[in-house]
């Protein structure tokens, strides 16, 4: 009656997928148990809604709080196992008969008490055999989520990477096709110097894409390397606590090891290149531009916001932004509707800021303002030490570095597009194609701190 008490126990405490004790256990919202682990890997490659792998039942949830009570349940099972294994004849110290119940952290082996007071032993870290186990599973499963939480870290990169890769060759095509369509109107320098300028971008945006291939390559392997560790570590977690007081230290040194060479996400750029006499064209349009209508923009329910997602998490629109901060807003006392005009702006100071013109739509919205339409804006944003550069209407992510000093804005209501320049660089940032806009726009900026 006890055994099969005991057997009926232990089969409530196994994991339905890999056939063995529970391993941080979750409960999902059909009321079905699973090892943390076997239940990521069977809804790696899933979209929500997932399925629980015993009944099918959908679930919007992929994540679940470790179940404490069976957790608990399944460690006085292995306890159970273990006392049962120590209080047998042949775990008995052959030198005093007594049971082997201490363990030595420093030799890694089992005492009995007097053993573990003696010369030998009596100035080694000692504790019972059963908390060393608990420990050393504690420990296990934090290395576990660790390696876990990197391998998804560099799916989720590899990913990034691959439309990163296509953005960027769209890119390259894009601002060639500006970079030409500049030299032609302002005639800035001879046709040969226009076709050196387009040669040397191309053969730097081969190398940044060499250089996505490399890296891509390094993570693929660096995964494939951490999925063997997990899988090692998985296989470790369900052997009996005494299996586990041994042998531990390599797989955590190399896993350890793997994740500290793991390469960084890489942030292409290409180089401002200067286009000759480009600032001097532009010059001829200077006009003064008074700002006013000073207001401040809460971080949480303005465009910085927006475009803080495009540029670092545009495949998840539901995370919520870490920095906080505050930012002011200005525009021009004088509209625009026909003409050509050109102003700079010095915001070297900022780690975000955004120029451009809008639409007197865009600016009545004041702090409400969360929608792109109206604006058409260069953004210069900042995540930890990552800059993206990016404009509205639409959207588009501009690999090119940031300009350092003053930008420049070139405005022609007339063919009804918008130019930014990096002064410091005499380089063209973008150029908004013909007829963007035929309306009335008034010049804007804003500037601001974020707090980490």
């Amino acid at each position: 009656m006890e055994s099969d008490l005991s057997q009926a126990f232990a089969e409530e405490l196994t994991c339905l997928i890999c056939m063995s004790y529970l391993t941080d256990p979750v409960t999902i919202s059909c009321g079905h148990s699973f090892c943390r682990a076997c239940l990521h890997l069977s809804w790696e490659d899933s979209q929500v809604p997932v399925h629980c792998p015993t009944c099918r039942e959908p679930s919007q949830q992929k994540d679940f709080r470790t179940n404490i009570v069976l957790k608990k349940l399944v460690s006085i099972a292995r306890q159970a196992s273990l006392m049962k294994y120590l209080s047998s004849e042949e775990h008995q110290c052959v030198t005093h008969k007594e049971t082997k119940g201490i363990f030595c952290m420093e030799n890694r082996i089992y005492l009995c008490r007097l053993c573990s007071d003696s010369h030998e032993h009596g100035g080694h870290k000692h504790c019972p055999i059963e908390a060393a186990a608990e420990s050393q599973m504690e420990r296990l499963l934090k290395q576990m989520t660790a390696l876990w939480e990197k391998i998804q870290e560099i799916q989720e990169n590899l990913e990034a990477e691959s439309r990163m890769k296509l953005l960027f060759r769209n890119f390259l095509i894009m601002r060639e096709d500006i970079i030409r369509i500049e030299y032609r109107i302002w005639h800035a320098v001879p046709h040969e110097q226009e076709e050196e300028h387009i040669e040397h971008m191309k053969n730097e945006g081969n190398c940044v894409l060499e250089k996505l291939r490399e890296s891509k390559a390094v993570m693929i392997q660096k995964s494939k390397q951490l999925r063997e560790m997990h899988q090692e570590l998985m296989a470790m977690s369900q052997e009996p606590y005494l299996v586990l007081l041994q042998g531990l230290d390599d797989i955590f040194r190399r896993s350890e090891s793997v994740e500290l060479s793991i390469p960084q996400a890489m942030k292409p750029e290409l180089s401002a290149l200067p286009i000759t006499g480009l600032t001097e064209s532009f010059n001829h349009f200077k006009v003064p531009i008074f700002f006013q209508n000073l207001f401040g923009l809460h971080f949480k329910k303005n465009l910085f916001n927006v475009m803080r997602r495009a540029a670092f998490r545009p495949h998840h629109q539901g995370t919520s932004v870490v920095p906080v901060g505050y930012y002011l807003a200005f525009w021009g006392s004088q509209s625009f509707i026909s003409g050509k005009y050109y102003w700079e702006l010095d915001l070297k100071d900022s780690s975000d800021w955004a120029v451009g013109v809008c639409t007197s739509s865009w600016l009545n919205k004041r702090n409400k303002v969360v929608e792109i339409k109206g604006a058409f804006l260069l953004f210069c944003i900042k995540e930890g030490s990552h800059y993206s550069l990016l404009t509205t209407n639409p959207i588009i992510h501009h690999y090119i570095e940031k300009p350092r000093g003053r930008v420049g804005v070139f405005l022609d209501c007339e063919a009804g597009y918008l130019s930014f320049l990096n002064i410091a660089k005499s380089s063209l940032i973008y150029k908004y194609p013909s007829k963007t806009f035929t309306y009335r726009v008034w010049p804007f900026f804003s500037y601001g701190q974020t707090i980490p």
